[in-house]
């Protein structure tokens, strides 16, 4: 096993702020929850993640168009509002 390396690194802002949180609600050492962090990450990021399943939008009859032209806005308004039109 390896020993102890000692190390100098810069953390983006946001990470050093959950860094301290987590030392904090933990009551360790900042050593420890870095080490402790690095570890589950570096684990995580070795193993194969499993691709999501694909969602499939399921295929729907909507029926016959009720307005005549969809690019008539007024006409589709009216139509949607129970008016005649035309």
């Amino acid at each position: 096993m390896l020993g102890c390396m000692r190390t100098t690194l810069t953390l983006d802002a946001d990470v050093a702020a959950l860094l301290r949180r987590m030392q904090q609600a933990h009551g360790r050492s900042f050593k420890a929850v870095v080490n402790d962090a690095l570890r589950q990450g570096l684990r995580q990021m070795a193993t194969p993640s499993e691709s999501p399943a694909h969602y499939r939008t399921p295929v729907v009859d909507l029926g016959r168009c009720l307005t005549g032209s969809l690019d008539d806005v007024a006409e589709a308004l009216a139509v949607a509002e129970g008016e005649q039109f035309r």
